[in-house]
């Protein structure tokens, strides 16, 4: 006799009648069964992976879990690539209909052929929804392609001008609140053979940063330069040739730290935080250096203010930044789960504020509550700008087409190096602009 066959089939036939008396007799399991089944997925991709984003994806894990407990009618389906895994990933499945449900997408130029090919879904109502007010002012604009709202931001960086606190106090400095100001504190420093102001322009980008904030002060409330590279005013405007007027002021001042042109923005960095120079301007994406960095001394750290960019001539408002947010949520415009994922996406935003503030120590595109946390005081002081700020201008090299952004870097850096006048500068962009 075979005894494992003689076991097996009688236990076979005990776990089939209680099976069947469970489907029938047993409504709890009957529930059960119905919930399964009627739980719709929501496939999500992102791309922190746990190796080289460890906090992000911790986090990340956190809020899908409580999602899942809170809405036991929608699982998320997860996958994880590196940065530029993901890019090509999206590329392929965007060509087949096959994106994920929910996804991640940079803002302007990289989602608009997203956007332009049908492949990511509108989300005003999600915007007007749960999250009405609930985003940094100008924060969706650089989400927002032909008048609707395409993405989610969820990470934000403004550019400010971070300054080293000793070097000011020994030569009795303080806080410039207009363009003059900071030219008496330019040349202060330079009477004392201090370096004003740390740039390394050879990336332009940098450069790029002072021209857009000189832009945004002199037009005062007309946010001039987004309006040019849109077409609706020309480039010529008297506001944007003033500014670059204003950039070869700072320039035969000596405001910038020898040989400028030729540095990289990490040689002008390290010179700031080597306490070679007196200020960098930069975005908020090197607070931790500034602050919870172990690995910069203490002493530096204690070191660091940082101060809004002036007005100029009694023009413009220091609530209004140049900067730009970083990732966003999309969601699918043929997905099968297009309401399940918008009240994932819309989720997952409410939950991400605080949470990457604290856990992962990036500024959110959400405003926080910052009397709730506990948070180094820049940025406390950083949040509540952003709580208070009346307009983000998009990185002007983010704003356009990648041909017209490569003209804009090389003329940035043309004008620093006086190798064209204020009204050439903005001839180039507008004779590149209007060709697009």
């Amino acid at each position: 006799m075979n005894f494992k066959r003689a076991f097996t089939f009688p236990a076979m036939l005990l776990v089939l009648a209680l099976f069947l008396a469970a489907c029938s007799g047993d409504d709890g399991g009957e529930a059960e069964a119905t919930s399964s089944s009627d739980a719709k997925t929501v496939k999500f991709m992102h791309l922190w992976p746990e190796g080289s984003s460890a906090q992000h994806h911790r986090v990340v894990n956190e809020i899908i879990a409580d999602f899942e407990a809170e809405h036991e009618d929608i699982k998320i389906e997860l996958e994880v690539l590196s940065n530029e895994q993901y890019k090509d990933k999206i590329t392929v499945l965007s060509t087949s209909d096959e994106l994920p449900d929910v996804g991640m997408t940079w803002a302007a130029g990289y989602m608009e052929p997203f956007v332009n090919g049908n492949k990511f879904a509108a989300l005003d109502d999600v915007v007007e929804g749960e999250l009405a007010d609930d985003f940094v002012a100008g924060t969706l604009e650089a989400f927002t392609i032909n008048d609707s709202v395409h993405g989610l931001p969820l990470e934000l960086n403004i550019s400010t001008i971070f300054y080293n606190k000793q070097i000011f106090d020994e030569y009795g400095l303080e806080e410039p609140e207009t363009l003059d100001e900071l030219n008496e504190i330019v040349a202060t420093l330079n009477e004392n053979g201090v370096n004003p102001i740390a740039l390394g322009n050879r990336d332009a980008w940098t450069g790029s940063m002072w021209y857009m904030y000189l832009a945004d002060r002199i037009a005062g409330d007309k946010d001039a330069l987004t309006q040019a590279i849109n077409r609706e005013i020309s480039f010529e405007d008297p506001a944007l040739v003033k500014a670059a007027e204003e950039i070869q002021n700072l320039v035969d001042a000596d405001s910038f730290i020898s040989g400028f042109n030729g540095l990289a923005d990490e040689e002008a960095k390290s010179m700031f935080m080597s306490e070679q120079a007196a200020m960098y301007l930069i975005a908020t994406w090197d607070l931790p250096n500034f602050t919870t960095n172990e690995d910069v001394p203490q002493e530096f750290r204690d070191s660091v203010g940082y101060f809004k960019f002036p007005t100029v001539d009694g023009s413009g408002t220091t609530d209004s930044y140049v900067g730009g947010p970083g990732v966003g949520l999309f969601v699918a415009e043929n997905s099968d789960v297009k309401e399940e994922a918008k009240t994932f996406a819309s989720y997952f935003v409410q939950q991400w504020g605080e949470k990457a503030v604290t856990d992962v120590g990036v500024i959110p595109a959400t405003k926080v509550d910052t009397d709730a946390l506990d948070l180094p005081q820049m940025y406390v002081d950083v949040l509540d700008d952003l709580n208070a700020a009346t307009n983000i201008t998009l990185y002007a090299d983010v704003q356009m087409s990648a041909s017209a952004a490569q003209v804009h870097l090389d003329m940035i850096q043309a004008l620093f190096g006086g190798e064209v006048t204020p009204e050439d500068f903005a001839k180039t962009h507008e004779e590149t602009l209007s060709q697009e």
